[in-house]
């Protein structure tokens, strides 16, 4: 019960710094710099990035290890299953991204707004997954107090970056001409989902945990399939794409270092 009561607290971190970066609504009515939010989408990807190999990957190898197996086997085979598993996704889920006019998925009659929000939850999804898997190998894990540490830590990098996210999701929405109550239940719901994930996983996780090194690479692989598909394209989009990538190395960088401070 106690990696449930982790992860809930977790991943009701991130919904909080995303509500809290949605209720910019009430006091801005236009929508974030284009630089501003190509740094913020590039920090969003180092932290990300980070996360995967420290808290994700790394783990797996050394679960694995302890168990007496190959630690690439899981590693590799369940990233791959993580990126097949949000490729999958992308391909049926309608959405549309924030800088974008052009649909993707599976063709409906959906208003923009609901593409928007459907977008965001595609990527706080391996968010969720990551945060639960983190918190349910510190449970297994109870003698060794590093591994809290190391979840609390990437709760606390996922935090960080969902405050621009909630931001970057109300606002447009706020432009698209919906109420700013409604733009910003909408954009709390985005950071909503992570909690989901974030339970649930730990919940399957206590069931099946010799899987755990399967698992933590498949949230490893979900998280890299949106960084390279979405957050680094878009981050540099349009002149002075330097701006992306300096927000990548500081998000890579501070995620690092809470990772391995904390852990």
């Amino acid at each position: 019960m106690q990696p449930v009561l982790w992860a809930a607290g977790g991943t009701g971190f991130t919904f909080l710094m995303t509500a809290l970066g949605a209720a910019m609504v009430f006091f801005f009515r236009k929508s974030i710099k284009d630089s501003i939010q190509r740094v913020f989408l590039g920090f969003a990807a180092g932290v990300m990035i980070a996360a995967s190999v420290w808290s994700m990957l790394i783990p797996a190898i050394e679960e694995a290890g302890e168990n007496g197996k190959m630690g690439w086997i899981p590693a590799a085979g369940g990233f791959l299953l993580g990126v097949a598993f949000l490729l999958l996704l992308d391909i049926i889920l309608p959405h549309i991204h924030l800088r974008s006019d052009k649909q993707e998925g599976l063709h409906s009659s959906f208003k923009r707004t609901t593409l928007l929000i459907l977008a965001v939850t595609l990527h706080n999804i391996p968010e969720g997954m990551a945060l639960g898997l983190s918190f349910a190998l510190a449970g297994q894990q109870g003698n060794d107090p590093s591994a809290f540490y190391g979840a609390c830590a990437l709760a606390l990098g996922m935090g960080i970056q969902d405050l621009p996210e909630g931001a970057a999701v109300s606002l447009p929405l706020r432009e698209e001409g919906l109420p700013a109550w409604k733009a910003f239940l909408y954009g709390s719901f985005s950071g909503l989902v992570e909690l989901i994930f974030g339970v649930l996983v730990v919940l399957i996780a206590g069931s099946i945990q010799p899987l755990m090194p399967w698992m933590l690479a498949f949230a490893a692989g979900a998280m890299m399939y949106i960084v390279v598909e979405e957050l680094i394209p878009e981050a540099h989009l349009g002149d002075h794409s330097n701006i992306g990538t300096l927000g990548v190395m500081g998000g890579f960088m501070i995620m690092m270092i809470l990772d391995v401070a904390l852990g």
